[in-house]
C-alpha cells in the first residue's frame, strides 16, 4: 500500500530504519552471523579449512609474483616515462587485487593480507585458530613470489634494484612513514568491510556492486598517496616476504612500521566499522 512502511532491519538504536514497502532492500534477507568462536578446534579435521590456508598461499604468492616484476621493469628503466610508472605499478597493485579477491573470495574469504585477516578477527568474522594459519600461510606465500622473481632477476640485478623492498624514503621521517601505513591500511581494510557487509548488501540489493571492485580500487588509490613514502606497504606479508629475500639491513631497519601501521590501522577501521558504523554493542537484544 502507497505511503505504509515498515522495519526492514534492526537499527543501532530504538528508532528501526525504515523502508518503504516494496523497494528493492525487501527483495533480499538480512542475516546477521553470529561471532565467530575464539577457538574451533574442530576447523583443524576440516579439509575446507586447509583448502582456504592453500588458496590465501597462492592468492599471496601471485600477489607478490606480478608486485615485484612491475616494480623491477619500472627501476629498470631509465625514466618514469620509459616504463608504466608509479601509476602503472598502482594499477597493477589494485587490479591484482581485485582479481585475486574475486577468484578466492569463496573458498578462504580473499584476505590475502595479515592486516585484513587481524581486522575480521578483531570483528570476530573468523577464529584465533584459522587467522593464525592465513597469516601464515600468506607470508610463506610472499617469501616464495619474491624468491621466484629473484631467480627471474638474477641476484645482482635483484639487489641493485632494491628487491621492492619496502623502506621509508628519504625526505620522510619514521613517523611519516608509520602515518602513512596506518591511514592507507584504515582505508583498505575499512572498504573491506563496508563491501562484504551482510546488512548493506540486503539493503542495496538493486544495486549490483561486486565486492572485489572496490577493494581492489581501494588498494590502487592508496598506493598512488603512498608509493612516493614507504612503497605502500598496507601489508605484512608483501612486506615480510620482500626483506626476506632482499636481506638487505636497510630492509630490515624499518620492518616494524610495515607490521604496527597495519595492525593498527586494521584495528581503527574494526572499531570504527563495528561500533560507529554497525553500531553493533548498541543494538538492543
Amino acid at each position: 500500500m502507497e505511503g505504509k512502511e515498515e522495519d526492514v532491519t534492526v537499527g543501532a538504536n530504538k528508532y528501526g530504519e525504515r523502508q518503504p514497502i516494496g523497494t528493492p532492500a525487501q527483495t533480499k534477507d538480512y542475516y546477521h552471523r553470529p561471532p565467530a568462536p575464539l577457538f574451533e578446534p574442530g576447523e583443524l579435521s576440516s579439509w575446507s579449512f586447509f583448502r582456504a590456508g592453500i588458496a590465501e598461499f597462492m592468492a599471496t604468492f601471485l600477489f607478490l609474483y606480478f608486485h615485484n616484476l612491475t616494480v623491477m621493469g619500472v627501476k629498470k628503466s631509465p625514466t618514469m616515462c620509459a616504463s608504466v610508472g608509479i601509476q602503472g605499478i598502482a594499477w597493477a597493485f589494485g587490479g591484482m587485487i581485485f582479481a585475486l579477491v574475486y577468484c578466492t573470495a569463496g573458498i578462504s574469504g580473499g584476505h590475502i593480507n595479515p592486516a585484513v585477516t587481524f581486522g575480521l578477527l578483531l570483528a570476530r568474522k573468523l577464529s584465533l585458530t584459522r587467522a593464525i594459519f592465513y597469516i601464515i600461510m600468506q607470508c610463506l606465500g610472499a617469501i616464495c613470489g619474491a624468491g621466484v622473481v629473484k631467480g627471474f632477476e638474477g641476484s645482482q640485478s635483484y639487489e641493485v634494484l632494491g628487491g621492492g623492498a619496502n623502506v621509508v624514503n628519504s625526505g620522510y621521517t619514521k613517523g611519516d612513514g608509520l602515518g602513512a601505513e596506518i591511514v592507507g591500511t584504515f582505508v583498505l581494510v575499512y572498504t573491506v568491510f563496508s563491501a562484504t557487509d551482510a546488512k548493506r548488501n540486503a539493503r542495496d540489493s538493486h544495486v549490483p556492486i561486486l565486492a572485489p571492485l572496490p577493494i581492489g580500487f581501494a588498494v590502487f588509490l592508496v598506493h598512488l598517496a603512498t608509493i612516493p613514502i614507504t612503497g605502500t606497504g598496507i601489508n605484512p606479508a608483501r612486506s615480510l616476504g620482500a626483506a626476506i629475500i632482499f636481506n638487505r639491513e636497510h630492509a630490515w631497519d624499518d620492518m616494524w612500521i610495515f607490521w604496527v601501521g597495519p595492525f593498527i590501522g586494521a584495528a581503527l577501521a574494526a572499531i570504527y566499522h563495528q561500533i560507529v558504523i554497525r553500531a553493533i554493542p548498541f543494538k538492543s537484544r
